[in-house]
């Protein structure tokens, strides 16, 4: 039996693009999340955290509805920049940053929370920026929930159904990611293709688990 590995390669990318863009952005709202008290704080909260109890199929209808050329956003995006987000990778990355986005704000927004104000003070009195002190003194100390965070996200990413078949289909080559892949080929009774597609799911998820615990449990030995 030949093996096509490109669903697998292709989920690979998708969560590594998505982790990235996911960190890039949610790294100052988290920070400023933890740090800013303001009246409509939960609401934004809850909105953020809203994908952690949403169904991904119902997430996802209404990703389809929205970005679709029908629709007056996603007409808007295809007609000005030239992206169609349904049924193309563009629109599973952004789907997934959607999807996974409480899984990177949590853990870094929580790191942040576990900071003494001291230590912020300190870094100010001392001249350094907002900017210059997230990177230079609040991110060395939350570097358990920073790696939480990408390995979280980038698992959970990997790992997803629901919102992916809905906005994405599956496109070869394109959208038709591994979690994808596994479906179709059960429902084509393919089941030795099924089980070599999650026996390698289950072998790296496996592995991205191990080196987080392992990272974790070593940096408290050397705390000790």
């Amino acid at each position: 039996m030949e093996l096509d590995l490109t669903p697998f390669f292709l989920s690979l990318k998708l969560a590594f693009v998505s982790t990235f863009i996911l960190f890039v952005l949610v790294l100052p709202l988290a920070f400023f999340m933890a740090r800013v008290k303001f009246r409509h704080k939960p609401i934004f909260e809850a909105i953020i955290s809203l994908p952690l109890v949403l169904p991904p199929s119902v997430l996802g209808f209404y990703l389809l509805l929205f970005f679709s050329p029908y629709n007056f956003v996603g007409k808007f995006i295809d007609e000005v920049f030239g992206i169609r987000l349904v049924f193309n990778f563009s629109g599973l990355v952004l789907a997934s940053c959607i999807y996974s986005l409480p899984f990177m704000f949590s853990p870094l927004k929580a790191g942040f929370e576990s900071l003494k104000p001291s230590l912020f003070e300190a870094s100010y009195s001392l001249g350094h920026s907002r900017i210059s002190t997230l990177f230079r003194v609040a991110l060395p100390n939350i570097r358990s929930n920073l790696l939480s965070a990408l390995v979280v996200s980038f698992a959970h990413t990997m790992g997803e159904f629901g919102v992916v078949l809905m906005i994405g289909g599956s496109v070869a080559g394109e959208t038709k990611v591994a979690s994808i892949a596994i479906y179709e080929a059960v429902e084509m009774l393919e089941y030795d293709k099924a089980q070599l597609y999650a026996g390698l799911m289950l072998a790296l998820s496996f592995a991205v688990l191990f080196l987080l615990y392992f990272f974790n449990a070593k940096k408290g030995k050397n705390t000790l």
